[in-house]
This record gives C-alpha cells, structure tokens and sequence, in this order.
C-alpha cells in the first residue's frame, strides 16, 4: 500500500523512525500490535519518493519476499531504498530472519542498481536498530 508523504529528504536512521512511528500511531491498536514493513525509495539527493507498506504480519513476524521489495522501486526510477519494520516489543535486535533478509535485499540491490542505504527496526519506545549504522551495511 502507497502511502503518501512529503518529499522530506532523509538524512539519518531518526528521520526514518520519525516518519514511520507517525503512520503507526495512526493504526488501530490490533494493528499496532502486529509487525508492518515498509519500503521507501529514494532520488539521487535522498528525497522521498515513495513510502509502501509492503505488508502487515503478525505479532513476531511479517512475510516479505525480495520481490516485493524491489516492484515499486523498479518502477519508480528510484536511485536507493531503506527497508524498515517494526519490533511489537521494546527490543530492537534484529533476529536471524531480519540478518538474512539484510543480506538478500543487499545482493539483489547491486545485481539491479538501487543502493541499500539502510534496514531499520523500530521498537515499541523510541528505540530504533540501524544496520547502517552498526556498519553492516556499507555502501
């Protein structure tokens, strides 16, 4: 699901979380118990061109192909992506699910062209995990 936005420029893993917690508190609370996926595209000077929500999961989990990820950023010319989900908990750290699908998501980012800036989690406080800025991504 596209979901509209300003064209904001992102310029750290703060921005991303900001952004994303807004559309979260505007779920109903069943939702907001339920783990949300989202890609962003991005132009060349890391503008905003699109937010998607690219699925709904469960409490713990939220089913994601590569493919999915990457529609909407082929279409839209993007230049890079961040990929982001929420933790229906306080903790941020990335499970061995999240590890691998950083990984997949990065292989198929070079083999098409657009940059994986980031993969955020965001936690039931304000606590975010940043693969980008633990150096697990480095473009």
């Amino acid at each position: 699901m596209l979901i509209k936005t300003r064209k904001k420029k992102i310029k750290s893993p703060s921005d991303v979380a900001i952004i994303l917690k807004e559309y979260l508190n505007k779920e109903d609370k069943i939702d907001k118990e339920r783990e949300h996926f989202w890609v962003i595209g991005l132009n060349p000077k890391c503008k905003i061109k699109y937010v998607d929500l690219t699925t709904i999961g469960s409490l713990d989990s939220a089913s994601i192909h590569v493919r999915d990820i990457y529609r909407r950023a082929i279409r839209n010319n993007v230049a890079s992506i961040i990929i982001a989900h929420n933790h229906t908990t306080e903790d941020v750290s990335p499970s061995e699910q999240d590890n691998n699908l950083t990984k997949i998501v990065m292989e198929a980012g070079k083999i098409l062209g657009i940059d994986v800036l980031d993969h955020i989690i965001i936690g039931k406080s304000d606590r975010i995990y940043s693969f980008s800025a633990r150096q697990y991504i480095i473009i």
